[in-house]
């Protein structure tokens, strides 16, 4: 492990060194847990890059000095390219739906043409800057953090973690009747990894964030494997080999070096921008506990991340380091924008553990939030004689509704404290949350789809480096 780590930061140096003399790229990395709508913020964000005539707040945008934009071929020829134009499709069409959501890996280099700003910009020519932006799935983050524990260590927290939560009542029942020290069964084997499969199946449609191995729920090539086939089994006092323990731990640290690692190595490491996409309406609407899970996992999820600022001297004795990452609560068009910066400071206070850490590294973080394609209008309904500040949009069999979904607290403890004390549902409020499809609509020339502060997103997230 030591030598291939030395070797990939002397790659990641020549790389360096090499880059003073070719195009300069920015690597994107863009994930978050499920429902957060990756593939709507990718889709939203490159149409948008495109047609700039909705990006005022893209300073090289609005100073007039991104001369055009362009799609490229990925530079990882064996990733696969991710799909910008069918989803494009998908979102403005006659009959405009969601995409299909992020179950594996993907790729998309989008290139600019911009000219320098600056004292001695009139010296320079056009400069040529890609963006390369990569997709992958929330689930696949939360497995970094399984680099530093061990089987008994992984078992021990998610048996602590699973007990509070009825979506594991079966797995658990299963699991503490089995005895580790017996011998190896196969079939015994894969009952418990069905069943432990099951509950994060289960957990994650509940609204949970913490569902490893990620894995588990997109196997993709490697669904039956027996990289796949372990579960977390109470410690017994036999564990020599050929014991059904220690076979679960041979394949927990077989996930971990044949799945998690590569993926760390190979991808990951690379990034030196990230947004972290979180459905934290979601989270409110299915009560404190799933609100308090998604603030562990969003604390958590910053340890896998190598923030801090990417000198050069920093790249050769640490490697390449994450030095922007944004935290973005999405569908903010499902609340009236009056209630948006409440949106935001629940999410900056949801992030309080993970931004300090990340700013003590000396990577720039923040908190906003945004809309990558609005689906919903504005406007005011009448409910016992009381005004309320509502939103109209359509739904998926094409019917029009408006919702008021409640009021988000001004002071983000209202929301939190109740949460970190383990509530089991809100005493003084209830959060309406409605799937709204999106909206039909014709976009006129130089103008992406309609969005919520994806201008300001970009702007933190690519803007000095154009």
């Amino acid at each position: 492990m030591l030598t291939d780590t030395v070797t990939r930061r002397v790659e990641g140096t020549i790389s360096s060194v090499g880059g003073l003399f070719t195009d300069p790229v920015i690597r994107l990395g863009v994930t978050g847990l499920s429902r957060a709508g990756k593939t709507v913020f990718i889709t939203g964000l490159v149409a948008n890059l495109l047609d700039r005539g909705r990006m005022p707040q893209l300073k090289a945008a609005a100073e007039g000095r991104i001369e055009s934009v362009w799609l490229q071929p990925q530079p990882d020829i064996t990733l696969p390219r991710f799909e910008y134009e069918r989803h494009l499709a998908a979102m403005t069409g006659d009959d405009p739906r969601w995409p299909d959501s992020t179950r594996s890996i993907s790729e998309l280099r989008l290139s600019f043409r911009v000219r320098p700003s600056g004292m001695f910009s009139g010296l320079q020519g056009m400069q040529t800057v890609h963006l390369d932006i990569l997709d992958y799935p929330g689930e696949w983050l939360l497995d970094l953090a399984l680099l530093d524990k061990s089987y008994e260590e992984w078992s021990d927290a998610t048996f602590a973690r699973l007990s509070r939560r009825p979506q594991a009542r079966e797995f658990l029942a299963i699991a503490r009747a089995e005895d580790g020290a017996r011998p190896l069964e196969e079939d015994r084997a894969q009952a418990l990894a069905a069943s432990f499969t099951a509950y994060l199946t289960a957990a994650r449609k509940a609204g949970f964030s913490d569902c490893t191995p990620g894995r588990f729920l997109l196997p993709g090539d490697l669904a039956g494997s027996p990289v796949l086939t372990f579960a977390p089994l109470p410690r017994p006092s036999d564990t020599r080999r050929g014991t059904l323990w220690n076979e679960m731990a041979r394949r927990y640290e077989g996930y971990k070096s044949e799945v998690v690692r590569p993926f760390f190595r190979n991808h990951f490491s690379r990034i030196d921008r990230q947004v972290v996409l979180v459905d934290a309406l979601s989270a409110i609407h299915d009560g404190p506990q799933a609100l308090e899970d998604l603030r562990r996992t969003m604390a958590d999820i910053l340890t896998a991340f190598r923030p801090g600022s990417n000198s050069f001297l920093s790249q050769i004795l640490l490697g390449k380091r994450v030095e922007r990452i944004l935290f973005a609560a999405t569908k903010a068009d499902h609340v009236h924008h009056s209630q948006h910066p409440r949106l935001t400071a629940i999410m900056q206070a949801l992030l309080r553990d993970a931004r300090d850490r990340a700013a003590f590294a000396g990577a720039r973080t923040e908190a906003m939030s945004l809309a990558a394609l609005r689906a919903t209008v504005e406007e005011e309904i009448t409910r016992g004689g009381e005004v309320l500040e509502a939103v109209r949009g359509r739904l998926a069999e094409g019917r029009q509704v408006a919702m008021y979904p409640g009021e988000l607290p001004e002071d983000p403890a209202r929301l939190l404290s109740p949460a970190r004390e383990g509530a089991e549902r809100w005493l003084d409020a209830d959060f309406a949350l409605m799937g709204f499809a999106p909206a039909r609509g014709d976009l006129r020339p130089g103008e992406g789809p309609p969005h919520i502060r994806l201008d300001r997103a970009a702007q933190f997230l690519i803007g000095d480096r154009l």
